[in-house]
């Protein structure tokens, strides 16, 4: 037997005996960037386990392509004339795959845990007086002060949506994960065939209640017309692509960029760019220790980067340019900043930052997934430079799923945690200050890496607050400068990813992560 057979093979077998498995045409089978190790997409808010929440869970708001919110599971809102209360309706004919009603009850449960983990949820908290469910099907916000972009932190599209779950899941403490992944997503969990990093299942939600718009990004109709979804991680990219043209799987999230001209040439797949804002890649600093909590240094290996080594290892040319920005260069408003002199000099000056500030050799951790190459080959060229600029540099690979927990330690580096980590986001979860978690710089309440800059934060809410578009416009432009000299991050480019498909699946949306609704197969 073939590899990729015996890749898919042992992937089902982990569900079913193979004769029990429904026909294919009933089944839709996908191979995501990473494999799915964790369920509770608030707790482990990584893109994977993001994929997965849209499938089980939904959301009270959507955004189209134009990243606008609009109702998904909400029917609509009202606003006081003084803008501090907003009432949501929820839509009639939603349950829980145990049967429950949604309540409203149940959101504002699932909103609170959501926002003492993300960081736009935080900025929302700051803002709210009280929350509550008025009956079944409403709830009310009365806020301190206007919040016009309330409707934009419920329907944030990546790094932590805000999901709905049961009240009694989501009174689950936020420092730990959900114990059941039950939802009214169009998609059912089926937690019996759950195999961490391999395998997951599950069955169409025949109570599911789709809206009536057409399906855009993360709002309208999600309308689901296949009777099972099949999760299969596949390790090796050339094991993957051969599965895709025989039809074993259906969908490849990212098939290996030198790999994506073969799937164009054959006449049974297809493959289109992914999101056409693409994805910003950029190197972490972890700010606790030495010696990147010295802004001198952070700067310096900043402008040491040469973005197109790091573009050309993940993405096809034509696909990639570079960003010497904050925000993704492919959005409006980002301000791109002239790179500096690369070469020797830049080498010299790097070198003369880490004397400065007292480095002396001292191992340096970087941790970098062995399983997600829109990551890992980023990961290699910065031990690469890392070894050229003469840090003693550790390079520590694993898969994904360990390489977010180690992500998560704020020890010492030797003790278990880090001090250099690559990774990307998909543009729609940075697009503005309040969206953007990498830009944020409040120390602990921080994403990994835990920043800390108060002129960066005061400029942030500034934007927060302002009271029209110029107003904004100015503040996004402060946020921006002082985030450059600030660098929570050093960016490493934009890229756009193509994803792959078998030809007869259609319907496949452009969105910053995987929607696994609105397919079909075609015939």
């Amino acid at each position: 037997m073939h590899r990729r057979n015996l890749f898919i093979a042992s992937a089902a077998a982990l569900a079913a005996p193979a004769a029990a498995q429904p026909a294919r045409a009933r089944v839709l089978r996908f191979m995501p960037q990473a494999g799915l190790a964790a369920l509770d997409p608030v707790f482990n808010p990584t893109t994977i386990v993001s994929t997965h929440g849209f499938c089980v869970f939904d959301t009270l708001y959507g955004v189209d392509r134009a990243l606008r919110p609009r109702p998904q599971m909400a029917a609509g809102h009202e606003v006081s004339a003084d803008g501090l209360t907003w009432t949501i309706t929820l839509r009639e004919g939603l349950f829980f795959h145990d049967g429950e009603p949604v309540r409203a009850r149940d959101a504002v449960a699932s909103i609170r845990r959501w926002a003492v983990r993300d960081a736009f949820g935080q900025v929302l908290m700051r803002a709210v007086a009280e929350l509550a469910a008025t009956g079944d099907r409403t709830l009310v916000f009365r806020l301190r002060r206007p919040f016009p972009a309330l409707p934009d932190a419920l329907g944030k599209v990546a790094a932590s949506p805000c999901f709905v779950m049961p009240e009694r899941l989501a009174e689950t403490p936020p420092d730990r994960a959900i114990p059941e992944a039950i939802g009214s997503g169009p998609w059912r969990f089926l937690p019996g065939e759950f195999r961490a990093g391999a395998f997951a299942a599950y069955a169409r939600n025949e109570r599911y209640l789709p809206r009536e718009e057409p399906a855009e990004v993360t709002s309208g109709g999600k309308r689901v017309h296949f009777d099972r979804l099949e999760i299969i991680w596949i390790p090796d990219g050339g094991t993957a692509v051969a599965a895709l043209r025989t039809g074993e799987i259906d969908w490849i999230e990212y098939p290996l960029p030198d790999l994506i001209p073969t799937l164009d040439r054959d006449r049974g797949t297809r493959t289109q760019i992914y999101d056409p804002t693409g994805f910003l890649g950029f190197l972490r600093f972890n700010h606790l220790h030495p010696p990147f909590d010295d802004v001198r240094v952070r700067r310096a290996i900043r402008d040491l980067l040469v973005q197109p080594d790091y573009m050309s290892a993940v993405a096809l040319p034509g696909d990639w340019q570079e960003c010497h920005a904050m925000f993704p260069c492919s959005l409006p408003g980002t301000l791109e900043f002239p790179p500096a002199p690369r070469g020797p000099a830049a080498m010299e000056r790097a070198r003369a930052a880490l004397r400065e500030a007292g480095y002396n050799g001292e191992p340096i951790i970087h941790i970098n997934p062995s399983d997600f190459p829109a990551v890992t080959q980023q990961g290699r060229v910065t031990v690469d430079l890392m070894r050229r600029l003469g840090l003693n540099i550790q390079p520590i690979e694993s898969d994904w799923a360990s390489i977010v927990a180690r992500r998560s330690n704020r020890g010492a580096p030797a003790q278990g945690g880090w001090h250099l980590h690559n990774t990307n986001f998909p543009s729609p979860g940075i697009a503005n200050p309040a969206l953007s978690p990498i830009i944020r710089m409040h120390g602990e309440g921080a994403w990994f890496g835990w920043p800390r800059d108060e002129a960066v934060e005061a400029a942030i809410q500034a934007w927060i607050e302002a009271p029209d578009e110029a107003a904004q416009a100015a503040a996004h432009r402060r946020v921006q400068e002082l985030a450059w000299e600030a660098v929570p991050f050093a960016p490493t480019g934009l890229f756009r990813l193509r994803t792959g498909f078998r030809r007869d699946l259609e319907g496949v949306l452009q969105a910053p992560s995987p929607m696994l609704w609105n397919l079909r197969r075609a015939g």
